[in-house]
């Protein structure tokens, strides 16, 4: 018995080791990467603007760097300044929950997230700018994440407030940097109580300790191990908390898209998740081209609330030959409030592009995450009544953004339906329209079959 004692506590001694030279592993590497690029030192402290003061014109951010402390700071890595204390009420992970959430996540327990998803956080364009409203994306898998946060604060900001307020471009533009705040906790309360089947919404912040040792079979990332889960059971609430933590989601070095994906699989829980699944899928992440994207599930559930994979209306219990499925495929259920369209080039080449059913091409409120070509964009409308009144479609106006850095204002289209000029004169086959045109219009004609599109000026993305 007393070996056997002895045995465990050795066990748990190499368990200790191994974790801590993992951390340490990790610190160097990312010093080494430090170095790579030429000593570029960062700020050890900002002076961040008062939460509760006043929307401002954005000043000249202030920084101070303690001169006698001279050491380089760790790209990325979580400042100490966005870690709870233990002491604020939640509820530590437990090993158990974070192996699910890997296996939920990743499919196993050894893929980790990478730098490219560790470095990113919501971040806004200039305040009082043309862009005030918008995310600055990057090309990666987190942007499909952080479109669709994009696309619940225009809901926000254009059909969420008072009834006699004007739903117009110039309100978008006039956004001061608390208002960004604000939009941006009521995306991300919005998001994670639907997930929450409107009942509860869990949040995930990250301690200055780590809640347990993790196992053999499990590899260690040094922030996983260091969740807190606080769980709430009225919206408003959810989002106050939210708010009062914004920083954990908006700042550099936060983690910020990862602890909201966190937050959302457990708002879901992940028995939900799984049941939503069907056999086409078992975890919501997969690799391409080195790096880690967003399965279907993964942007239903961020749409829906339900992860089920499938883009067409309901349950599908047949083929596609009418024959019966021994697994049916899961789609989506009901109308959201955000939509989706899908293109893309390759798949239309080879006859493979789903077909998005209604429930996601006539959201509730004429906003839609754009999937083309495997990147994210936006596309809306201020007119609510666009999708409810079939004569506002005839000729209408259309908003595009698309995260870039590069784009420097929103983009208008304007969409003729009534006039099919694009129709009348391009008889081509489909295989060469789709090397002619933009694919942000045949994106657009997914929704809108014949439309002609304005660019009004601006060049065309393709």
């Amino acid at each position: 018995m007393d070996a056997d004692v002895d045995a465990s506590s050795e066990l748990d001694e190499i368990l200790q080791q191994i974790a801590e030279l993992d951390k340490w592993r990790e610190i160097f590497n990312s010093r080494g990467l430090e170095l790579q690029q030429g000593y570029v030192k960062r700020p050890s402290e900002k002076i961040k603007v008062d939460e509760d003061s006043d929307d401002s014109r954005p000043a000249t951010s202030a920084h101070h760097v303690s001169a006698s402390n001279n050491q380089f700071t760790v790209p990325y890595s979580i400042p100490q300044t966005l870690a709870v204390s233990p002491s604020l009420g939640g509820q530590p992970v437990s090993p158990e929950l974070a192996v699910s959430l890997r296996k939920i996540l990743f499919g196993n327990t050894f893929h980790i997230f990478n730098y490219e998803w560790k470095k990113s956080f919501f971040k806004f364009r200039e305040p009082f700018s043309d862009l005030a409203y918008a995310l600055e994306t990057e090309r990666g898998g987190a942007s499909a994440i952080q479109m669709v946060v994009q696309a619940h604060i225009i809901k926000y900001l254009l059909f969420n407030r008072p009834v006699n307020s004007a739903c117009t471009m110039q309100s978008m533009v006039e956004v001061g940097e608390k208002e960004q705040r604000r939009a941006l906790a009521a995306a991300l309360a919005d998001i994670l109580w639907t997930a929450g089947e409107e009942q509860t919404a869990t949040i995930s912040l990250v301690t200055s300790e780590r809640c347990f040792t993790p196992h053999l079979d499990y590899k260690l990332d040094s922030f996983t191990e260091r969740l807190q889960l606080f769980t709430f059971k009225k919206k408003d609430d959810v989002r106050s908390f939210i708010c009062e933590h914004i920083q954990c989601f908006k700042e550099e070095g936060s983690h910020g898209i990862i602890l909201f994906l966190y937050s959302l699989i457990f708002s879901r829980t992940i028995d939900r998740i799984r049941a939503d699944f069907d056999c086409t899928t078992t975890h919501l992440l997969h690799l391409s081209l080195g790096n880690f994207v967003c399965r279907q599930a993964l942007l239903n559930l961020l749409l829906t609330g339900h992860a089920t994979p499938h883009v067409f209306n309901g349950t599908s219990f047949n083929d596609e030959k009418d024959k019966p499925l021994i697994h049916p495929l899961h789609g989506v259920l009901t109308r959201s409030h955000v939509g989706y369209l899908l293109w893309n080039r390759e798949q239309v080449k080879h006859a493979q592009l789903p077909l998005v059913g209604s429930m996601l091409k006539t959201p509730k409120l004429p906003i839609w995450v754009c999937n083309i070509n495997g990147t994210y964009s936006v596309l809306f409308s201020p007119n609510r009544s666009l999708l409810s009144d079939w004569k506002m479609e005839h000729l209408f106006q259309l908003y595009f953004y698309n995260g870039q850095p590069t784009q420097l204002n929103t983009t208008v289209l304007t969409i003729d339906t009534h006039s099919h000029h694009w129709e009348a004169e391009n008889n081509d086959i489909q295989g060469d329209l789709e090397k002619k045109f933009p694919s942000v219009e045949m994106t657009i004609r997914t929704k809108w079959e014949g439309a002609v599109i304005d660019w009004n000026g601006t060049v065309p993305f393709f």
